[in-house]
């Protein structure tokens, strides 16, 4: 039996004073008007299996209105184990657990990891740079709790030295020094960016050529160049340091760092063409779809277990064919916990096999 979670609990967690909602092992339907705590359920669910929120929130977010702290409660049942995780929101600070053992935010999807896909996600075609990043980013994090380290400490040594470009008269020995840093630390986020690119795009194009019946085509456009994927770690932390060294004019009058991982994008050609300039409405939307598909793949590569599939309203703003192959996806048996106000949006077979969860005011 796979891993499912089979309940969550929330206690003075964003709009709930107490609430316990058990899942199905298939499809959960979380149906109500808006601003009644569907997408709180989701944030926590997601909070559990990946450590993080889609929202970004400040910690004091999470906490419900004039509540001193916060409590996310998940049980996952399979395989002949019981596993317990928990957030603790209190003093600004959130903590994990795992069957009451302190667990890092990193770690929780090695038990169960989760894909969420969201309206603004389907933005992702047309959205700035760091959108797509970020996609790439918080699933690697997901996939190998390693990649959440790596992409730190390259922030923190990128942050550390933009702070020293920014000064009036900024320590070049200092910015050499972090050079140091953040060269090592790109390199290595930069290899592992790549390894799972390729994965995700090896998915990506035959699910949507089964889409959309039209080839596509993924390119990552590095700053460091596009030959960067046959180099080794320490030669594209060689080829780093010699770039940042021929941009050092150029950055001192920025102030910034101008080239490295923080900078990279993801590129998507369809049928020859590129995606952001000539995709319409719904092509752009069979990408992000195809993308979120690939992600539940991977998923199940990396875990040998299905993911939670997490589907934020989505539905209302999609057409039948690819509602229709969201619920195909749905149907192959990945648990999935999706929103909605309208329940007309899914077939009468599916829903008759659902557990449908009523929100009100």
């Amino acid at each position: 039996m796979p891993l499912t979670l089979r309940e969550i609990g929330l206690f003075d967690f964003r709009s709930f004073a107490a609430r316990s909602i058990e899942l199905a092992g298939g499809l959960t339907i979380l149906c109500g008007a808006n601003a009644t705590g569907k997408t709180n359920t989701v944030e926590a669910l997601q909070l559990l299996t990946a450590g993080t929120s889609f929202r970004n929130p400040r910690t004091s977010d999470l906490v419900r209105d004039g509540a001193d702290s916060a409590k996310v409660t998940g049980r996952i049942e399979g395989d002949g184990r019981v596993i317990d995780v928990e957030l603790i929101v209190e003093s600004g600070r959130k903590r994990f657990r795992r069957n009451g053992k302190p667990a890092r935010p990193q770690d929780l999807s090695s038990t169960l990891m989760s894909v969420l896909f969201t309206p603004d996600d389907l933005q992702l075609v047309k959205a700035g740079a760091a959108a797509r990043r970020d996609e790439l980013d918080v699933f690697g994090a997901q996939a190998a709790p390693s990649f959440a380290r790596v992409r730190s400490a390259f922030i923190r040594a990128l942050d550390q030295r933009n702070r020293l470009l920014k000064e009036d008269s900024p320590d070049l020995g200092l910015i050499d020094a972090w050079s140091d840093q953040v060269a090592l630390g790109g390199a290595t986020l930069l290899k592992a960016r790549l390894a799972l690119f390729e994965r995700l795009r090896d998915h990506m194009r035959p699910i949507y050529e089964g889409l959309a019946k039209e080839p596509l085509d993924l390119a990552y456009e590095c700053t460091l160049g596009d030959d960067v994927k046959d180099l080794s770690r320490d030669e594209i932390r060689d080829l780093f340091l010699q770039r940042l060294a021929e941009l050092r004019a150029d950055e001192l009058r920025r102030r910034q760092t101008l080239v490295g991982p923080q900078r990279d994008d993801v590129r998507f050609q369809i049928a020859g063409r590129d995606a952001r300039s000539f995709a319409s409405q719904g092509q752009q939307r069979s990408v992000v779809l195809a993308w979120k598909m690939a992600e539940v793949e991977i998923c199940r590569e990396v875990t040998q277990n299905e993911p939670i599939l997490l589907l934020d309203d989505v539905m209302s703003e999609l057409d039948e064919s690819r509602r229709g192959a969201l619920t195909r996806l749905i149907e192959r048996g990945a648990q999935s916990v999706v929103t909605t106000a309208n329940l007309d949006y899914f077939p009468k077979g599916l829903l008759a096999g659902a557990e449908v969860v009523r929100f009100g005011k």
